[in-house]
């Protein structure tokens, strides 16, 4: 099957040789500007016959004010790209103003894990452990060394966090009665991406979070547990880069692959809304550096009237650093519900099974990376 034999190829590149996978496997898109490559890849499988293209955005239905308040460039300097033969797919290179990322990457690691989210750890430890994960772990993360085989600390334990309609990993579906209020800052965020792609009036009503490592990955899946598919599933990446796999409305049908890299944003909708996809590998950024020199830019000290995006402290993102050069996160937001639409009726669940089935989790490398993952968490 391609998924496992790419996933087995994948294995076979160390950090030490990545820049041969890079080299080999690379389509490149570049700016025309910086000739930064964009990161686009063929596939194994697939002719070089996919076309990248440049997808035109709603420039008019976000203004600049509004862009700059969410920490965005003016959309006039955005690039976006799709691919023959994925209608709907939307890759756009980050867009994010200089120092804005790390408000993001901050906010999954302080807030948005803190109760009443819910996140992988509440299944196996008590409530009162999993309160504050940030303050068990900042001093802990902040000495850590280079050795792998320190203990890891329990936001390093972390592998997701639900916020808003809260997604039942057992049942594979959300509920009305497992709610809590979603981020504003975020919602604030999706709402002007999306408007962006011409979808305006989105509302993001649940997000999943996934923390990877480098011996993480994510299986190849679909998602489709929204009850209204019109609307698009908004990704976004920080920290290290990943292998992304965009499939077909088939399980068995081969992927095309990609790069994702820290500040960068894909949207699925449309024909692409229900496609597999998975993330069978994290990657060291290609730039060489332990962080992507785009997370070393400052935040400016002149932030806008009303800009949802706070300043963080030196103490504070030294922690964030510190986790980043062996993480990637990933923010997923989707809209559940169409205007006026209510969940179904359901009987005998109360929408708040928490436990992932083995093959929708973050997969590790091997049998003995998963026991140790599932004794740790």
């Amino acid at each position: 099957m391609w998924y496992s034999e790419f996933t087995e190829f994948l294995q076979s590149f160390t950090s030490d040789n990545c820049g041969h996978f890079i080299t080999v496997l690379l389509l490149y898109v570049t700016d025309e500007n910086s000739h930064r490559p964009y990161g686009i890849m063929s596939n194994l499988y697939l002719e070089h016959s996919l076309k990248v293209f440049r997808s035109q955005l709603s420039i008019s239905s976000v203004s600049d004010q509004d862009a700059y308040r969410a920490g965005l460039q003016p959309l006039s300097q955005w690039k976006a790209y799709g691919l023959n033969g994925y209608p709907g797919f939307i890759f756009i290179p980050n867009p994010f103003l200089p120092g804005c990322q790390r408000h993001w990457v901050k906010q999954c690691l302080k807030l948005y894990p803190q109760k009443p989210n819910v996140c992988n750890l509440d299944r196996h430890m008590a409530p009162e452990k999993t309160i504050d994960l940030w303050g068990q772990s900042k001093e802990q993360l902040r000495r850590k060394g280079s050795s792998r085989w320190e203990p890891r600390s329990l936001l390093e334990k972390l592998r997701w966090v639900t916020l808003g309609y809260h997604y039942n990993w057992d049942t594979k579906k959300y509920s009305a009665n497992h709610h809590t209020p979603f981020p504003s800052d975020l919602a604030f965020l999706s709402e002007q991406v999306a408007a962006a792609c011409g979808f305006r009036g989105f509302q993001a009503q649940a997000g999943i979070l996934n923390y990877y490592h480098f011996d993480s990955s994510l299986g190849i899946h679909v998602d489709e547990s929204e009850l209204d598919h019109s609307w698009p599933l908004l990704s976004f990446s920080f920290g290290q880069s990943s292998i992304f796999l965009l499939g077909g409305l088939k399980r068995e049908e081969a992927p095309t692959a990609m790069f994702m890299h820290s500040g960068d944003i894909m949207v699925m909708s449309g024909f692409s809304r229900l496609l597999y996809h998975a993330v069978p590998r994290v990657l060291p950024n290609p730039e060489g550096t332990a962080l992507p020199l785009c997370l070393d830019q400052a935040l400016s000290s002149d932030l806008p009237a009303g800009s949802v995006i706070e300043h963080s402290s030196d103490e504070d993102w030294q922690v964030c650093a510190k986790y980043l050069q062996s993480s990637r996160i990933n923010m997923t937001i989707r809209q559940v519900l169409a205007e006026g639409q209510k969940f179904p009726e359901e009987s005998g669940t109360d929408g708040k099974g928490q436990a992932p089935s083995e093959d929708s989790q973050h997969q590790e490398n091997s049998r003995a990376k998963r026991l140790k993952l599932n004794t740790e968490s």
